[in-house]
């Protein structure tokens, strides 16, 4: 992932680079490159493409190749019940992305208040007594004023 403010090096390869050509991949996967090709028309697997519209694996391409191999060959499961299990893939990774992301706004807004709610505090007068609720009680207390005598 790239940071804010950094240039990320143009040579540098990540698993998201695409470098493969189709029989690279096909070998690397295991597969034959018509298979590839199948897999790229059906959605399941879509590398990238060049200028002249050759296909180019990444390396997290092969590994996704290698899991469609899987759950096709060993777990029985067909390609368009393999594309749903690989859309559902992509759509909780995305939401534990985005919890993430709030999480950590949520923890700077907390932080942020904590802060405020500090120099809140700090900024009261110390003069200051505070004021605390007197309990209510049933008593009555009747208050008559001093009746002043006339000066006849």
């Amino acid at each position: 992932m790239d940071t804010p403010g950094r240039r990320r090096n143009p040579y540098e390869l990540t698993e998201e680079t695409p470098v493969y050509v189709i029989s690279v991949a096909a070998q690397l996967s295991g597969l034959h490159p018509q298979t590839l090709r199948q897999y790229d028309r059906l959605g399941l697997v879509s590398p990238d493409r060049t200028a002249g519209r050759g296909r180019r694996y990444s390396a997290r391409d092969i590994e996704l190749l290698r899991q469609v191999q899987q759950l096709s060959q060993d777990e029985g499961v067909n390609l368009a019940g393999i594309k749903r299990i690989i859309e559902l893939e992509n759509h909780v990774a995305a939401l534990q992305s985005r919890v993430a992301e709030l999480e950590s706004a949520l923890d700077g807004a907390a932080a942020t208040m904590r802060q405020r709610e500090a120099a809140v505090h700090a900024s009261y007068r110390r003069d200051l007594v505070p004021y605390q609720e007197v309990q209510q009680t049933s008593a009555l207390v009747v208050w008559r004023p001093k009746r002043q005598q006339s000066a006849d």
